[in-house]
C-alpha cells in the first residue's frame, strides 16, 4: 500500500503526570521540546492540551497561544490540532482558543462513559463549537468514541455544521466506552466509507497497551494513527515509554513493516484539504 500514513502525535492530554510516567511533558517548554522530537521522528500533527502551574488541565487561551507560537518556530509546517475535550473546562469554556485558528481542532459531537464519569457533550455546545471552527477555517477532527458519533457526524456534514469531509478518528479502549474489537473496527472502517466516501480519510487511537493494536490495524486498513503519551505512558508492560517520540518511532516502524511511506506534514494537508502552513 503506497497511500501516505499520517501519523498524529498526542503530547499530554489532560490525565497522565510525571508522577505516571516523567517523559510527560508539562510545562510549555517540555511539551515544544517533545513535539520537536516526535516531529523530527515522523509526526505530522500535534494534537495539544495544555497545563496550568499546578499541573492541572486547563483551557486558557494565551497558554495555547504560546503552545501554538512555539510549534509553528521549532516545528516548522506541523499541523497544530488543539483541543477542545471536556477534562479542560466547562462549556464554551471549551472553545476559547479557536480563535487562534489552528490548522485542526478536537471535536466530540456526542456524549459517552469515561472510567470515572460521563463526557458531556450536550448538542447546543457542540453545535456551537463546530460553528466556531467553520467561522475560523478550523478543520475539526470528529473523536468517534461510540458508532453514533460517526453518524452524528454525517448528519452535521449534510446540515452544513461541519464544512468539509469529515475526518474521524475511532476512539477505542477507553474504560467504559467502546472496547477494542476487531469485528467493531471494521465496520467502523465500512461505515466511514459508506457515509462520506471510499477516499474519505480516518485516523484510529487506541488507548494504553491498545495503542500498538489500533496503530497496526489502521495501518494495514489504509487509515491513519495517532499514538503518544497522552494515550499510553509505556512502551511495554515493563518499560515506560521515554518520550513522545519513541511511540512516534515506533509507530513509524509498524509503517516500514507494511510498506506504507510516513506523510510529510506537505502531505498530511493535502491529504486532509488544510490551508498551506
Amino acid at each position: 500500500m503506497t497511500k501516505p500514513c499520517i501519523i498524529c502525535v498526542a503530547i499530554t492530554g489532560s490525565v497522565p503526570t510525571k508522577a505516571d510516567n516523567p517523559a510527560v511533558p508539562v510545562t510549555l517548554p517540555e511539551q515544544i521540546e517533545s513535539t520537536q522530537e516526535a516531529f523530527e521522528a515522523g509526526a505530522a500533527i500535534a494534537h495539544c492540551h495544555v497545563r496550568d502551574d499546578e499541573g492541572r488541565p486547563t483551557s486558557d487561551p494565551d497558554r495555547f497561544a504560546a503552545l501554538k507560537e512555539g510549534l509553528e518556530k521549532h516545528c516548522p509546517g506541523i499541523i497544530v490540532q488543539l483541543s477542545t475535550g471536556g477534562r479542560s473546562g466547562a462549556g464554551r469554556e471549551r472553545g476559547g482558543m479557536l480563535p487562534l485558528r489552528p490548522d485542526m481542532a478536537s471535536l466530540s459531537v456526542g456524549s459517552n462513559n469515561f472510567p470515572t464519569r460521563v463526557y458531556e457533550n450536550p448538542p447546543d455546545l457542540v453545535a456551537w463549537l463546530a460553528a466556531e471552527m467553520i467561522a475560523h477555517d478550523i478543520k475539526p477532527e470528529i473523536e468517534a468514541f461510540d458508532l453514533s458519533h460517526i453518524f452524528q457526524a454525517a448528519r452535521m456534514w449534510r446540515e452544513g455544521q461541519i464544512a468539509d469531509t469529515p475526518y474521524v478518528q475511532f476512539v477505542m479502549g477507553v474504560r467504559n466506552a467502546m472496547p477494542v474489537d476487531r469485528e467493531v473496527f471494521d465496520f467502523y472502517v465500512r461505515t466511514v466509507q459508506r457515509l462520506f466516501g471510499e477516499d474519505a480519510p480516518w485516523c484510529a487511537a487506541g488507548i494504553g497497551a491498545q495503542q500498538i493494536v489500533l496503530n497496526e490495524w489502521a495501518i494495514t486498513a489504509g487509515g491513519h494513527v495517532r499514538t503518544g503519551l497522552e494515550d499510553n505512558i509505556r512502551l511495554d508492560r515493563q518499560t515506560l515509554a521515554p518520550s513522545n517520540a519513541a511511540l512516534v518511532q515506533r509507530a513509524v516502524a509498524l509503517c516500514e513493516d507494511h510498506g506504507r511511506p510516513v506523510a510529510t506534514p506537505l502531505q498530511a494537508r493535502q491529504i486532509l484539504g488544510l490551508r498551506p502552513a
